[in-house]
């Protein structure tokens, strides 16, 4: 059990290690430039993948090789570059398989619908013919020395009968994983996890999860699945994906080894640079309340809080997650909440030495600026700072 800094694990939700370990399966470069406006060329996931598989991710899912020449030389060149598990998609469609083959990934992810309304009216098809093509599908990949993973999409808007006969059927013929994908978003994580220990009775294979966040429970539902039995965790990193996204890379990481004590094995002082880059190359933003790499997310203005930070950061921060350990900072803005603590630690910083009076003066027109809804600089304390008339330190002056 990791020791940690606050009174959090003996506190009213303390720690219970639910599960000790979790592996992460990137899909960055598949679902996540599936990003409604988003795309990834070579040089994109060259670089996208060379920083995950510096974090230690497990798997990366370098794309849809079936999909074009390029995508398969990047899904080769990925494979032959890293030490990750290289992964690629393929549908249960035998030209699909066998480009994901010639690429030589590591592992040869299969799919096919599963709900009725996807088999009806997205595939165009039958139960039965489903349950045949995923079998032959399994078996090509296999036949190729490849790791399987089969994933039956939809599942959770699945007939459990029918999910569980497919499920079985490609467990017979060797599938290594059983991908359970919340296609539409529609999980709870109760449900989830309940779903998942169903799946479990059904296949030998080893468990994934894949989430999407259109509830904003995308994170929720996949950690449920990892305390219902599910080896391993497909995110994105910011999120990016279908529709509302995916399951954060961020979010499952930080949460699994903080909140959970478990074991990730991801160097998770590479996720704000990873996140930065992402956003960037996908030309998606991170928002600035995204947990864990929002450029709030270590960020105090309220006077409360910031003056609680500056004294111990475990007062209004979770203690069990800093800004170094993700490879952030923490910042205490100045603004229309800001207390005389914020300001005097930034006059300080600015080599100021002020007086508790100037202090206070100070603050009044950093409140006064603010609530103009004027974002305060530093030019600004440094402004309010000659009106009041604050000395400068001592060491300042003689320089």
């Amino acid at each position: 059990m990791q020791v940690r800094g606050n009174g959090f694990f003996e506190g009213t939700l303390a720690q219970r290690n639910e599960f000790e370990q979790v592996r992460v399966f990137d899909t960055t470069l598949r679902d996540g430039e599936q990003t409604p406006r988003t795309s990834f060329d070579y040089d994109d996931k060259r670089t996208i993948a060379a920083a995950l598989d510096d974090a230690n991710v497990h798997v990366i899912e370098a794309g849809f090789p079936a999909n074009s020449e390029a995508e398969a030389e990047a899904a080769a060149d990925i494979t032959d570059s890293t030490d990750a598990t290289t992964c690629g998609l393929a549908r249960v469609v035998e030209s699909d398989v066998e480009a994901a083959v010639n690429a030589g990934v590591d592992m040869v992810h299969v799919f096919a619908s599963t709900s009725d309304v996807q088999i009806e009216d997205s595939m165009h098809t039958t139960r039965e013919e489903v349950v045949e093509r995923s079998v032959a599908a399994v078996e090509q990949a296999a036949a190729s020395g490849a790791d399987v993973m089969f994933s039956p999409m939809d599942a959770t808007r699945t007939d459990p009968a029918f999910l569980a006969e497919v499920v079985a059927a490609v467990d017979e013929v060797g599938v290594d994983w059983i991908n359970i994908p919340d296609t539409c978003g529609v999980a709870t994580p109760k449900r989830f996890g309940e779903l998942v220990e169903f799946v479990g009775e059904h296949t030998d294979a080893r468990i994934d999860v894949h989430t999407h966040d259109d509830f904003g429970l995308a994170t929720a539902n996949a950690l449920a699945g990892v305390e219902a039995g599910a080896d391993q965790v497909q995110v994105s990193v910011n999120g990016i994906g279908e529709r509302a996204g995916n399951a954060a890379f961020e979010e499952v990481v930080m949460s699994a080894e903080s909140v959970y004590g478990a074991d990730t094995g991801i160097d998770t002082t590479a996720i704000a640079d990873i996140s930065k880059l992402v956003a960037e190359r996908s030309s998606v933003p991170i928002p600035v309340n995204k947990p864990v790499v929002g450029a709030n997310a270590f960020a105090h203005e309220s006077g409360i809080h910031a003056a609680g930070v500056i004294e111990n950061s475990e007062t209004f921060e979770p203690g069990v997650m800093t800004p170094e350990m993700v490879g952030a900072e923490r910042e205490v803005v100045l603004g229309k909440h800001t207390g005389t603590h914020a300001v005097r630690q930034h006059l300080e910083e600015a080599g100021y030495d002020p007086t508790d009076t100037e202090v206070r003066a100070v603050t009044k027109k950093v409140k006064a600026h603010a609530s103009d809804k004027d974002v305060v600089t530093e030019a600004d304390l440094r402004a309010f700072a000659g009106e009041v008339g604050v000395e400068r330190a001592a060491e300042e002056v003689r320089a």
